[in-house]
């Protein structure tokens, strides 16, 4: 008779299949490596995979995807590929984990012969810690500098502005008086970006990088020193360290989502980001966008959700909590964008502009348009530093998921040397991944930072998680 199939046994007991020969040894004594460990509590898991998914994606992303790509008629083509493409492969990742107990690399022997995709998995993973804990250095350096009465970026005539600086309280008091002509102007809050924060003048390309901002460099080696102390203890601390970074984020979200459509003028962002244009969705682009932005806030492909489910016990309800967190994660998106967009209303009012020239994608949003609406409110280090804070919180535990996906895929492939050695192995990896993105840290390395981010989980991301879809249901069946 064949033996019952794993799936069929009542028992939690690793299939054969997924054993190591060396652990299928009769008495291995001493040699046996280290229990791997487990969540300390089901609770853990769940807020992880929230913390993971829901990052600084979902704030400066999403909106700004949404209202490039038809307003409100993108949640159409959203929800349609979260549902098709977002859930299914979210749902087989966390099966694949939690069945096999095992990392993103020494899972592939369900089939040996593509366990390049397991390397390029980490490879994706390590390129984009590099440059994601740069962003949070940069969020480190807003939250310092939001610690005074008055924002450094708040007006003009420093000595890092130039003569194209124009503060939007002269605007204001132009509009009153003088037409003031602010084609050709730059805001304050986008000279301290470019010119004090990242000091882009000092190079000329991404092949003069100029020296290292010191600053920036103290500001890398601090996040990197904090997701260190996080990940110390592998998923024991980082999973106690979640519940604050995952739930932290949603107080100061409704906080600024409240404060925003409060505003004068909030009405008329909130309505251009969702006003419906439906000839939209007629472009193929829209619904490339909509499953690659479904792509990078789950967060599939990157290991992350494997490496998580696979310290579950073999009976947790994953069913459950993939819609809990894919649909969390989709209402976080679009709150954010109410936050962010309540918010460009309020600035397009007083600047006099309409909200397309305001709105920005990418950092430029999160560093240079939302500092500057800041200024603009009563309170404005308060706000500021809120809103900083919450970015760390969000950013934090998207980059401990990227530094346990390491770890846990390298120590699951050597257990018997590594595994007790855990914690020095993460030191290792994290002074490593410090080291390379130094190069982020000079005065040209935005220009490397936009090479990554373009980059590093774009198209081989789509080719790791569309041949995994295949390995697992044709090859392995």
């Amino acid at each position: 008779l064949p033996s019952p199939t794993p799936w069929s046994l009542a028992q939690p007991v690793t299939p054969d299949l997924l054993v190591s020969p060396s652990s299928q040894d009769g008495d291995l004594g001493s040699e046996c490596p280290e229990d791997r460990g487990n969540w300390t509590g089901r609770l853990d898991f769940l807020l992880s995979c929230i913390g993971y998914c829901v990052g600084l994606g979902n704030v400066w992303r999403f909106p700004y995807r949404a209202y490039t790509n038809g307003g409100g008629a993108f949640l159409v083509p959203y929800f349609i590929m979260l549902a098709i493409c977002g859930i299914p492969i979210f749902f087989m990742e966390l099966s694949l984990g939690q069945f096999s107990s095992l990392g993103p690399l020494a899972v592939w022997k369900i089939s040996p012969l593509f366990k390049g995709v397991g390397m390029g998995t980490i490879l994706i993973v390590s390129l984009v810690a590099i440059y994601y804990n740069m962003i949070i250095a940069y969020v480190l350096f807003y939250l310092f500098a939001s610690l005074t009465s008055d924002l450094p970026w708040q007006h003009c005539g420093n000595w890092w502005n130039t003569d194209l600086c124009l503060d939007h309280h002269v605007i204001k008091a132009g509009n009153n008086t003088l037409p003031v002509n602010i084609s050709n102007t730059v805001s304050p809050s986008e000279e301290y970006w470019s010119r004090y924060v990242l000091h882009i003048q000092g190079s000329s390309g991404i092949g003069d990088p100029g020296r290292i901002r010191w600053n920036l460099c103290l500001c890398l080696l601090l996040s990197w020193t904090i997701v260190y102390l996080c990940i110390l203890k592998g998923v024991k601390s980082s999973g106690k360290v979640v519940y604050f970074t995952a739930t932290f984020p949603y107080l100061i979200l409704v906080m600024l989502l409240i404060r925003g459509v409060t505003l004068e003028g909030a009405w008329k962002g909130i309505q251009f980001y969702l006003t419906p244009q439906f000839d939209h969705l007629l472009s193929s682009k829209v619904w490339i966008e909509a499953a690659l932005q479904i792509f990078y806030s789950l967060g599939v492909g990157f290991g992350g959700l494997l490496t998580f489910a696979s310290y579950n016990t073999f009976h947790q309800n994953i069913y459950r909590d993939t819609f809990i967190v894919t649909l969390g994660n989709a209402i976080t998106s679009i709150l954010a964008g109410f936050a962010i967009f309540s918010v460009l209303g309020y600035m397009s009012q007083e600047l006099g502009v309409p909200v397309n020239q305001v709105a920005k994608a990418g950092p430029g949003l999160a560093f240079v348009v939302y500092p500057q609406a800041m200024t603009m409110l009563p309170l404005s280090p308060f706000w500021s530093f809120l809103f900083f804070f919450m970015l760390l919180t969000l950013g934090l535990d998207s980059q401990f998921a990227f530094m346990e996906t390491i770890v846990t895929a390298v120590t699951d492939e050597f257990p018997y040397y590594l595994r007790p050695k855990k914690a020095s192995f993460s030191a290792v990896i994290c002074i490593a991944l410090f080291l390379m993105g130094l190069i982020l840290t000079t005065e040209g390395g935005v220009y490397w930072l936009v090479l990554l981010d373009d980059y590093s989980a774009g198209f081989g991301l789509m080719v790791v998680v569309i041949t995994t879809c295949l390995v697992v249901t044709r090859v392995y069946g």
